[in-house]
């Protein structure tokens, strides 16, 4: 049987029904590695397809020692496949990729390189410079980057953090406790793997050259059990880079409920105790409100340093509070939208509301307000 030293480099290809493609990526793989002299092997892990797809790619494998098919008759899944090729690979890095020419082949060295310049995961990203979707319809591309930014919360420091095109270092995920389900196995992998380091390389994501794209109705559904199943492992063990930011989300909105509290304390107190009109006092305490949040993130959520100057300061809360606005804004535009243009219950509208205008504030605040805490 050969050994993880076998070949430098697996790159894993999750199949079902590719039978228009599967020939062809495995030759630009297999001509990647000739050309970057770089010992791979290329491991399909199939679904038990319909097609011909495991005779195509038992042909080639009958003629090409380097390439191997594993066809998996039970549990079936994209993520599955691809945990099933993590224990199957005979090489100690090992690079994920679609069939259907979605990840371009050409970059597989780049990750490669990477991983062997000191990086445990190299993720390819649609969403940093240089980095692009085409021919993707609005529909795919609203849930994609609403799926990225949901992931965000979790991984804010990855710009595409459901990305299917990666690569990691075996010891990343041999003995994670993986719980692969649906199409977003980076997400698992960054939960629950053992990693310190991460690199991105921008690619442009191409929709599908041949076959169809197997997105289904219930793929969000999956992508957010799965995202709570991270969170509560995070929580469970308390430890790693999910378990430090989901410290920092909770403690972000336990700030944004002490800021109500002071708010309606405030217009309260202004309006029947003080005598303003209420849409003054209602200013005043949204202005309060905002301050009291920015403080209390700034020595508690964020934990600023102490020694910061006073300019950086001024910048920093005036920062806080354009992103507050515009988290008001957010919170009312959805209301809006779904209360009055698509007909949703009011108060449902302004919980979704509620909860866009969050992600909104965590993020931004969190990558431009505190930079320097991170």
């Amino acid at each position: 049987m050969a050994t993880t030293d076998t070949y430098n480099l697996t790159v894993i290809i999750p199949t079902f029904n590719e039978e228009e493609n599967i020939a062809a990526i495995i030759g630009a793989v297999n001509e990647v590695f000739r050309q970057s002299s770089i010992r791979g092997e290329v491991l399909v892990v199939d679904d038990a397809s319909k097609d011909r797809t495991i005779p195509i790619v038992q042909e080639i494998a009958d003629r090409c020692d380097n390439v191997r098919l594993v066809v998996r008759r039970d549990d079936h899944g994209l993520s599955q496949s691809v945990v099933e090729g993590f224990r199957s690979a005979r090489s100690d890095i090992l690079q994920v990729i679609d069939a259907d020419f979605s990840h371009p082949p050409d970059l597989i060295p780049r990750f490669y390189e990477a991983i062997r310049g000191g990086a445990d995961i190299v993720i390819g990203s649609r969403y940093m410079k240089g980095g692009d979707i085409e021919a993707w319809p609005l529909k795919r591309r609203i849930i994609s980057l609403g799926a990225t930014a949901f992931g965000r919360i979790l991984f804010p420091e990855v710009t595409d953090p459901v990305s299917g095109f990666f690569a990691v270092r075996r010891e990343v995920v041999d003995g994670a406790p993986l719980a692969p389900r649906g199409y977003k196995i980076l997400m698992e992998v960054l939960g629950k793997g053992r990693w310190d380091s991460f690199v991105e390389i921008p690619f442009v994501f191409k929709d599908r050259e041949e076959g169809e794209s197997k997105l289904q109705a219930g793929t969000m559904i999956d992508y957010l059990r799965q995202c709570g199943g991270i969170a509560w492992f995070a929580v469970a063990h308390r430890t790693g880079s999910v378990w430090n930011e989901w410290t920092k989300v909770v403690r972000f909105g336990l700030v944004g409920l002490s800021g109500i509290l002071v708010n309606m304390g405030l217009l309260y107190a202004l309006t029947e105790v003080a005598g303003l009109y209420y849409l003054v006092s209602a200013a005043i305490a949204i202005e309060l409100s905002i301050v009291n949040n920015f403080v209390w993130n700034d020595v508690w959520t964020f934990k600023s340093a102490r020694n910061l100057r006073f300019g950086r300061r001024i910048q920093r809360i005036l920062s806080f509070q354009a992103v507050s606005m515009g988290g008001l804004i957010i919170n009312m535009g959805v209301l809006y939208i779904l209360a009055d243009i698509a007909g949703v219950y009011y108060l449902a509208a302004n919980l979704a509301g509620i909860f866009v205008a969050f992600a909104w504030n965590y993020m931004v605040n969190r990558r431009y307000t505190w930079t320097e805490a991170y």
